[in-house]
């Protein structure tokens, strides 16, 4: 449902940074220069959504997935940006860990950032300020393994499209939620966006919320280009593996 706001409201991002700062899923540093992405830091200070937890209330449901490192895209892969609106900023860097907050409105549609089947769906949110930080960052949240072997994760959004559940193919463009400010968004409504490799029976909280730095790819994505994760994810997976804990 596209937002009413579009063409007339300006993000102003360096203002909506000092307000994520504030707690949870933060966008950048001070002091951290733009440009080409940092090394990700050695300790991971936050986190996103939690690995698959029962729950009566609806659970995130996983569907299976290969623990094979992910392998070099395939030339016709296309890759697309993962909000389709026209008025979406975002930043290069965010803190404690790679990823990268995308600032919408809230309703915009966040999209399947290519071809591949959903791992993932959390339709609840289960974030509590007097929890534990990290399980349940994300609230509603989708992760997306693409046919280039890349996990794509997405969370804080407001709603989840229907038909979009574990084990279901989408293509690229094709739209899996909405934008909004569940978890533990800081009432600023954004997409958090991670790349991973997918790690079967080892998979936690803190791989799903990212692992490489995205912006060099959104870039790309967003000027109708094509540029591929997968190398950069399956060197990292062959350097960390997966690892058990943040």
């Amino acid at each position: 449902m596209p937002s009413p706001t579009i063409g007339r409201r300006a993000y102003p991002v360096p203002l909506l940074l000092v307000t994520v700062l504030a707690a949870g899923c933060a966008t950048t540093r001070p002091g951290v220069p733009t440009g080409p992405a940092p090394t990700p830091p050695g300790v991971w200070a936050t986190a996103e959504q939690p690995a698959s937890t029962p729950s009566s209330a609806g659970p995130t449901v996983p569907a299976p997935t290969s623990a094979a490192p992910a392998t070099s895209a395939r030339a016709d892969l296309r890759h697309v940006f993962p909000v389709r609106a026209g008025n979406v900023d975002y930043h290069p860097t965010h803190s404690g860990y790679p990823g990268t907050d995308i600032f919408a409105d809230c309703g915009e549609p966040v999209v399947a950032v290519t071809d591949g089947k959903i791992l993932e769906v959390s339709r609840v949110d289960r974030f509590d300020k007097r929890g534990p930080l990290g399980p349940y960052n994300g609230g509603l949240s989708v992760a997306l393994l693409g046919d280039d072997g890349v996990r794509y994760y997405g969370s804080h959004l407001s709603e989840i499209a229907g038909g979009v559940d574990a084990g279901v193919r989408v293509r690229a463009g094709q739209k899996l939620g909405e934008v909004g400010r569940t978890g533990n968004a800081n009432n600023v409504c954004h997409l958090h966006f991670g790349i991973s490799p997918p790690c079967t029976g080892k998979d936690g909280w803190w791989i799903r919320r990212g692992v490489v730095w995205p912006a060099r790819y959104l870039d790309s994505w967003r000027r109708g280009g094509n540029r591929a994760p997968a190398t950069e994810v399956t060197t990292w997976q062959r350097k960390h593996g997966c690892p058990k804990a943040p």
